[in-house]
């Protein structure tokens, strides 16, 4: 089965996430098939938090992926944030 999770990159104690789709059978930091996003949860300044491609999202999600509980926070607040944009 294909899940869309979080994969975490970064140093010590500055965690930063890449939002992909893999296998889920796959280890957490292992290869991917796609990247669609990333989660930056230390973001200061002018630096964007949160960026998710939703166009490969709804393409995932209709080819049956599934999300991890976090990503499916994540993606439902990025869809608040561009609502509020436009």
């Amino acid at each position: 089965m294909v899940t869309i999770r979080l994969s975490r990159r970064g140093a010590k104690r500055a965690p930063f996430y890449q939002i992909v789709v893999t296998d889920s059978r796959a280890r957490r930091d292992s290869g991917y098939i796609e990247r669609i996003g990333y989660f930056n949860p230390v973001a200061r300044g002018q630096e964007t938090p949160l960026l998710i491609d939703l166009a490969r999202v709804d393409h995932w999600l209709s080819q049956g992926a599934a999300t991890s509980e976090r990503v499916g926070h994540l993606i439902k607040q990025h869809r608040k944030q561009v609502a509020a944009a436009v």
